[in-house]
């Protein structure tokens, strides 16, 4: 081979036997333990780093390191063929947190989520900036940056993990209730202004010279991308994903290639403006969840694919490349964990105690935004591989992350347990039930149960069906296996209201698995009481849930028969 000429790299078949081997044992793993990990309420995230520990140097390595090195060599090929997978199911991860936001719900109580997003960014700044400002050089890659170290350890210190608290309030029956929705709007402008704010610290840091005018630049460009994305891209891919949406055959997987396309796309501008392209894919899932034209069952299919074979990947290959025994200290894993938990907690507090809410929703919504989960894992592995933070520090923030994910579903279930239980009997009546509820749409059925409502008990049905109705635009109240539970808190209501209707041949009403509603709860509650509303939902939905109990009640012909079996061991 003469001088100078390129040497040209080729998969062999050993690579890619290798490679499936490592596939087939990483995705095993991670099915078996995650399913564990479900089953007793706990994010996977937290089974996919621990698999990464025991495959890698940690564990491993230290006990057959000839056996692990075989199994993942350091080999240049072999290592890029997993960290490819790893980096799109990445950016695959910040198109699906995108994709849990709704601007426009959010929007409609943007005074409240807003004063309690903006005080869980400020106060853990505030908290963490300190602490980690006068930590010892020798956790410090360049001690000369000081200043710009704290400043972005303590900004990572603020992003909560969307998805670990949705999940969280998802296990727990309560993530569609209001005081669920207020803690997702909250958590929805805390993750979209936090990654503005990170992403661009992360370019300024990384220039080689800090410039006013590159700063001025990247804010300026940044803020401009997401504009124009928000306001103006936004109603192209609405016109594609209307267009996909009318046609007659199954259109989930013309419109997931629609929504990656531009995540890609975005992913390019963002690169060229001078920003992560992580930040692209996560406008473009904000974009796509934007969109009406979008189904549930779309998102749901993306989320499956994301969770189930790309997340796994990316997040064991973090526990392949480092050795967590030798770079473990314990004092900064208790002093990132600490000042993590309290700061989110504390800001959160804050903000809901401004927005008046009273002491059990403010522990509820605190204890949502103590996550640092996936989000936390991802943005300080970029700061390592940019250089910013220390392998003692990575693995610090990890454990931060990993322990108040795990301790966010106990804490939030041993709260609520304390709550006193309500008698979903007291609030129910069998003139309130429609056996044969005959509607097509969401709106005909909110309109047919309020209707039963207002001639039972005297609520004005104009004022009723309004009110469910508008919740209804906030946010789909459907769940899974065919249930849906519109509800309204009203003035000047004494007593909580409960109506049932049953629709035999089930309800597009947009849900999560794609399956019509079948079993309709119409929920009204006082104006002033959340946690009421909050209880009967969770208590219902666990009722409902039941499979035995959803073949009774389709077996019934009568509201007497229907009502027994709701009830019948009250």
């Amino acid at each position: 081979m003469g001088e100078g000429e390129d040497v040209m790299h080729y998969l062999n078949e050993g690579n890619i036997l290798l490679f499936l081997i490592q596939l087939f044992i990483i995705l095993s793993l991670s099915k078996y333990f995650g399913i564990l990990l479900k089953k007793i309420k706990q994010p996977t995230v937290t089974s996919d780093i621990l698999i990464g520990v025991f495959l890698g140097p940690t564990i491993l390595g230290r006990l057959f390191p000839a056996f692990q090195l075989k199994l993942f060599p350091t080999d240049a090929i072999q290592q890029n063929m997993i960290e490819t997978i790893g980096w799109l199911g990445l950016f695959l991860l910040l198109m699906t947190t995108g994709l849990e936001i709704n601007f426009s719900s959010v929007w409609k109580q943007k005074k409240d989520a807003l004063k309690i997003s903006l005080f869980d960014i400020v106060i853990p700044i505030l908290v963490s900036i300190l602490p980690i400002f006068f930590l010892p050089d020798k956790y410090l890659i360049n001690p000369e940056s000081r200043i710009t170290f704290s400043f972005f350890v303590a900004t990572i210190m603020t992003i909560s993990a969307m998805p670990v608290a949705i999940r969280g309030l998802h296990d727990l029956n309560i993530l569609k209730s209001d005081t669920g929705f207020l803690i997702v709007s909250a958590l929805t402008i805390n993750d979209v202004i936090g990654w503005i704010i990170f992403t661009i610290i992360l370019s300024v840091f990384t220039q080689e010279s800090l410039q006013i005018g590159k700063i001025i630049y990247l804010i300026i460009y940044t803020l401009l991308f997401v504009y124009l994305a928000l306001f103006h891209v936004k109603k192209i891919l609405n016109t594609f994903l209307f267009k996909i949406s009318n046609q007659r055959i199954e259109t989930t997987a013309e419109a997931l290639s629609v929504v990656i396309l531009l995540g890609i796309a975005f992913g390019i501008i963002t690169m060229k403006i001078g920003i992560h392209s992580l930040f692209g894919f996560f406008i473009a899932g904000i974009l796509a969840g934007e969109s009406k034209y979008f189904s549930e069952k779309s998102r749901t299919s993306i989320e499956q694919i994301v969770y189930a074979v790309f997340a796994p990947i990316f997040f064991v290959n973090i526990g392949l490349k480092i050795d967590f025994f030798e770079n473990f200290n314990i004092f900064l894993a208790v002093i990132i964990t600490v000042i993590g938990i309290f700061g989110r907690f504390l800001g959160a507090w804050v903000g809901s105690a401004f927005s008046n809410k009273s002491r059990n929703d403010r522990l509820i919504i605190s204890i949502a935004h103590v996550p640092g989960g996936e989000m936390h894992i991802v943005v300080s592995l970029l700061a390592l591989e940019y250089g910013l933070i220390s392998k003692e520090i990575f693995i610090a923030i990890v454990f931060g992350a990993i322990f108040s994910s795990i301790i966010m579903g106990p804490w939030l279930a041993f709260l609520i347990k304390r709550f006193k239980d309500v008698s979903l009997k007291e609030f129910f009546s069998k003139k309130l039930i429609i056996q044969d509820l005959d509607a097509v749409t969401p709106s005909e059925a909110i309109e047919k149960i309020s209707s039963v409502i207002s001639s039972s008990r005297g609520i004005d049905f104009e004022f009723l069906k309004t009110e469910v109705l508008s919740r209804e635009i906030m946010g789909s109240t459907s769940i899974e296996e065919g249930i849906a539970i519109p509800h309204a808190r009203l003035e000047k209501l004494d007593n909580p209201v409960i109506a049932f209707g049953f629709s035999k041949n089930g309800i597009d009403w947009n849900s999560p698995d794609g399956k019509k509603s079948r079993f309709i709860f119409l929920i009204l509650t006082p104006k002033d009481d959340n946690i009421i509303q909050l209880k009967i939902i969770r208590e219902l939905i666990t009722l409902i849930k039941n499979r035995e109990v959803q073949n009774s009640i389709s077996a019934q012909k009568t509201s007497d028969s229907i009502y027994k079996i709701l009830f019948k061991n009250s």
